[in-house]
């Protein structure tokens, strides 16, 4: 069985992982192959803070609540091991400000010691009348991209540095069965119209002394739309965009005038820290997460894929949920293909 993953952002390697992990054992011949244009460190995932927390609210889509908490435990899981050093794991808590009284929100009962904020503690933020402390965890990606490749690597992955054009190439070079983690290049592979660029920019600086994570939110301007300071192992992580449609990759010195600005009122030591980039990328926005089988014909066959993309700003936060749900559908496919007509002699 040939299982050819598309994409080597967090969501691929991590399914890829997932799907050895689940099969392996039961599978044999099981040879596991990613493809991508793009690996670690130059990947999506590379510039993402690496902070776990999805939206505040998930609308009702249970399903990713449910994927966001399995990530989450598994996570946490990960910290009892010494390897969580080599993974980029690690405890870090902080405040969701909140510009007015909002519900409480839906991962509340997955992070660790949520509470409100005292009015003592909102003193510490002018503008800022309402929100909630808790723990929650940092997965850096710049580290635990190279875990995952090295992990895979060490049980016979192969990897191949080659943008896949169709799924018909993979179809010709042999692939049963392929994972569509493409992200946001998901709409070159099939049309999707619901699938847009959220363009972010951050600035990495150096503030050794800043040790809690401060999110704010401006329900007027919208998710992502107002300043984040994320303290990383290294470096800390300054943002507040987010630009629905605009596919610019290059960080413009207006959105950086503006993220400083923001982040410097909300925490004036930053005016001492030194700057060290400057980096955009394009988050994959979807109304939910694509994750799903698909048959798809293919000249003459029918090829199977499962879509793994669409995660939005918290792919890091969701991928391990959605790898052993991707994982699952691999396993239904395998199993009906068992139970498929024999070939003849």
């Amino acid at each position: 069985m040939r299982v050819a993953v598309i994409g080597a952002g967090v969501i691929g390697l991590s399914t890829a992982q997932s799907i050895y992990e689940q099969h392996h054992s039961t599978i044999s011949p099981l040879t596991i192959e990613v493809y991508a244009d793009c690996f670690t460190p130059l990947t999506t995932s590379d510039g993402a803070a690496g902070f776990w927390q999805p939206y505040l609210y998930d609308e009702g889509k249970v399903q990713e609540t449910k994927w966001n908490k399995e990530t989450f435990d598994y996570l946490l899981s990960c910290l009892s091991s010494a390897e969580s050093v080599q993974m980029g794991i690690f405890l870090q808590s902080g405040y969701n400000l909140c510009t007015e009284p909002a519900p409480a929100p839906s991962f509340k009962d997955t992070v660790l010691g949520f509470r409100q904020l005292t009015g003592r503690e909102l003193q510490l933020f002018p503008g800022y009348n309402y929100g909630w402390f808790n723990t929650a965890l940092m997965v850096e990606g710049k580290t635990y991209l190279p875990w995952l490749m090295d992990w895979l690597q060490k049980r016979g992955v192969k990897f191949y540095h080659r943008k896949i054009e169709s799924f018909q190439e993979l179809v010709e070079t042999g692939a049963d069965v392929i994972i569509n983690c493409t992200g946001m290049r998901s709409g070159e592979l099939q049309p999707d119209p619901e699938l847009k660029p959220g363009r972010g920019q951050i600035i990495k600086v150096e503030a050794p002394w800043l040790k809690h994570w401060i999110l704010t939110h401006n329900f007027q301007k919208g998710v992502y739309n107002s300043p984040y300071i994320i303290p990383g192992s290294r470096l800390v992580t300054v943002g507040g965009i987010f630009q629905l449609g605009n596919w610019s990759e290059t960080p413009n010195s207006t959105d950086h005038k503006h993220i400083w600005e923001s982040a410097c009122k909300l925490e004036p030591s930053l005016k001492h820290a030194r700057i060290a980039e400057d980096w955009a990328g394009l988050r994959p926005v979807r109304s939910k997460v694509r994750l799903e089988r698909e048959a798809i014909k293919s000249g003459a066959t029918t090829v199977e894929v499962i879509h793994n993309y669409g995660h939005g700003g918290f792919g890091l936060t969701i991928h391990r949920g959605c790898a052993q749900e991707a994982a699952r559908l691999f396993g239904q496919i395998v199993e009906q293909k068992s139970k498929g007509p024999k070939a003849r002699l």
